[in-house]
């Protein structure tokens, strides 16, 4: 309890809500587009890239869910409206029997790479259009240390 609460300073405050605003104004209008323009929802974009990024489209429930930053319950939940869709499918892990794996199906594939280019094309739009080149990679610095940091403690 005696702990000194490290308060932001005004820069840092002004960054952090800066920070926030834009990631929730961007995702929004992101997951706008792709709701309206492709009938994908962004956690099922954000599912399905994951899967087409693996090998062979499979992933661990458990593996998937953490790299999504997704509860257990959340994940099993939306896996599941996703399988009534046809997206994707469960397969149990032969090597755990407690485990299973989550595949995309081509299904799922024709609905990423169907909503890929225009969403893409609003990344471009919205966000690369707007940043020079060394703006970029000072982005792409910070993001993979802060990222990194994250990962040493995944709890």
């Amino acid at each position: 309890m005696g702990e000194t609460v490290r308060w932001l300073t005004p820069e840092e405050q002004r960054a952090w809500r800066g920070f926030v605003r834009l990631h929730e104004r961007l995702g929004g209008r992101l997951g706008r587009l792709l709701q309206s323009e492709s009938n994908v929802s962004p956690a099922d974009f954000a599912v399905l890239v994951h899967l087409t990024d693996t090998p062979e489209g499979r992933q661990r429930y458990q593996d998937l869910a953490r790299a999504l930053e997704w509860e257990k319950s959340r994940m099993s939940h939306h896996i599941a409206r996703m399988a009534g869709r046809g997206m994707v499918v469960r397969e149990d892990c032969l090597e755990d029997a407690r485990g299973a794996f989550v595949v995309i199906t081509d299904v799922g594939r024709a609905a990423v790479e169907a909503a890929a280019p225009r969403h893409v094309e609003a990344v471009r739009e919205l966000f690369m259009d707007h940043v020079t080149p060394a703006e970029l990679r000072v982005l792409a610095e910070i993001s993979e240390r802060v990222i990194g940091k994250l990962d040493e403690d995944p709890s």
